[in-house]
């Protein structure tokens, strides 16, 4: 029998939508994964049937099950797929009747069935509604952030058995209700209070004029000056965050997997100061698997290049479009 759910992978900061299909057929017993996958989802194999089996649910072991991950020219990386196929196995098996078909399902499943975290949920759930699916099933621990997406149902999932029990009608879940005010934090990302820098008049103003216009500022002077305590103590003097603002920079740290756990949303302007021996993948983004740099992580705030000079020229040739345009493409 063949069944289909939908699932969602992350390239660079948007979601696609990946169509998980299980077909299960008389043939040499095994599991076999195709559709561009890496190795862990690969590993998923072993995930799914013991969390199969653990949730005291029957494991189709004895036939042949080939599961599908579409489009096959898009590469799928994460265990966030250990969910999506484990039930539509359990279709394909006669187990599970749903009609699923505006739901999209994510989570990585453990050994005893429970459903573990997956970055990268709030750019999932906003191409959800994008794409007009209604439901929405995510690990419990990111539904928080999955509700942060309006005119979505966000149902929190603990483990595989309670997923099942739901959708047979079982054991109904609630859907989960996310926190409706946005109550901007503009100094929780600053150690330093501006207002606790004595002296340097003349650089205080030219940031001021900086914070107030979005501009770019070289800061020039012996050690011991200040110039990296003026950095640092930005953030406090730029103006609050805007719930679309906010949800830019939190899209952008989902993606990263540097959400903090009780912080479904960040409600403060980031500062980044990387270090000058980075990588140029590390501070521009990019790589084999495309990960936001710390250009990125310090979209709607302050990116500090402390020792400026000592940087590589390749990375300082990155900066000059974004430098001179004001924005990067």
């Amino acid at each position: 029998m063949l069944a289909q759910v939908t699932s969602c992978a992350v390239v660079g900061l948007d979601g696609a939508l990946v169509d998980v299909q299980v077909y299960i057929s008389n043939g040499q017993a095994g599991m076999t994964v195709v559709g561009l996958p890496d190795a862990s989802v690969q590993e998923s194999r072993e995930r799914v049937r013991a969390a199969i089996r653990n949730s005291n649910l029957r494991y189709p072991g004895e036939k042949r099950i080939t599961v599908n991950l579409a489009p096959a020219d898009l590469r799928k990386e994460g265990p966030a797929y250990d969910l999506p196929i484990a039930v539509a196995m359990l279709i394909a098996s006669e187990q599970l009747h749903a009609d699923l078909s505006k739901t999209l399902i994510i989570g990585e499943l453990s050994l005893d069935g429970l459903v573990r975290h997956t970055n990268g949920v709030l750019p999932m759930a906003a191409l959800a509604r994008e794409k007009g699916f209604t439901t929405l099933f995510v690990p419990a621990s990111d539904a928080p952030e999955a509700a942060l997406v309006p005119d979505l149902k966000v149902y929190p999932i603990e483990s595989l058995f309670a997923l099942v029990a739901h959708l047979n009608q079982l054991q109904p879940l609630a859907p989960f209700r996310a926190e409706k005010n946005f109550a901007p934090d503009p100094s929780a990302a600053s150690v330093n209070d501006f207002a606790d820098v004595r002296g340097q008049e003349h650089a205080k103003r030219a940031l001021e004029i900086a914070a107030a216009g979005q501009h770019n500022v070289l800061m020039i002077g012996p050690p011991g000056a200040g110039k990296t305590l003026l950095a640092r103590a930005m953030p406090s003097i730029l103006p609050a965050l805007e719930i679309d603002e906010a949800l830019d920079v939190t899209r952008i740290y989902s993606v990263s997997d540097m959400l903090p756990s009780d912080t479904p949303l960040l409600r403060a302007r980031p500062f980044r100061a990387p270090h000058h021996t980075i990588s140029h993948a590390g501070l521009v983004g990019g790589g084999r698997w495309p990960r936001p740099g710390e250009i990125s992580l310090a979209h709607r705030g302050v990116l500090f290049l402390d020792e400026f000079p000592e940087f590589d020229a390749r990375s300082l040739e990155s900066l000059r479009q974004p430098l001179d345009n004001g924005f990067s493409s």
